[in-house]
């Protein structure tokens, strides 16, 4: 029996909704909600929508995120409440209690959840390049300026430039390894 699919802009709708309600999930209900709400949407993903080898992509990105965000924490570019650690109320947890990671776990599980897009439907956005270079550029820095509001964190002045600059290499590369066109 074959696994059922989703195509086309069933698809590509169910795509972006799961990626904002993990989004959600993750900023207004801290590690603990955000690791469930991520880990189902995940499987689902991979169920439903995953390509070949996609895990590897899901990977990638969660091990860019522990470093590239894991660093501007211990670079300082977060302050996180001392009273919640940076989780919303919801979660509860102290600070620190993030276990291995040098970040929050709900800030690291966004990273995986990005990686759903690229493939689906962002796969538009790869064949030109200096509107995934713009896009990376502006979005990226805006979710976690929207995300460090929701979710009562500080921001250093120099994180959201160099968010900015990191997103629209990312996104550069993205353009670069899928904006291939088909032969």
């Amino acid at each position: 029996m074959t696994r059922p699919r989703l195509s086309g802009w069933v698809a590509s709708l169910a795509n972006i909704l799961a990626f904002q309600v993990g989004w959600f999930a993750c900023v207004l209900g801290g590690s603990a909600i955000g690791a469930v709400v991520a880990a189902l949407i995940l499987t689902a993903h991979l169920y439903w929508l995953g390509q070949p080898r996609e895990w590897r992509l899901l990977a990638a990105f969660a091990t860019l995120g522990l470093v590239i965000d894991g660093s501007f924490v211990l670079l300082g570019g977060f302050g996180f409440d001392a009273t919640t650690g940076g989780e919303a109320a919801l979660a509860g947890a102290g600070a620190g209690s993030w276990g291995a990671l040098p970040l929050p776990l709900w800030l690291w599980l966004l990273w995986p959840l990005f990686a759903t897009l690229p493939l689906h439907s962002l796969t538009w956005l790869w064949q030109r390049p200096w509107l995934a270079v713009l896009g990376g550029a502006t979005s990226g820095p805006l979710s976690y300026l929207a995300g460090a509001r929701l979710a009562g964190v500080e921001l250093a002045p120099w994180l959201l430039p160099a968010e900015a600059l990191v997103w629209a290499v990312l996104c550069l590369g993205l353009s670069h390894r899928l904006g291939r066109k088909p032969s």
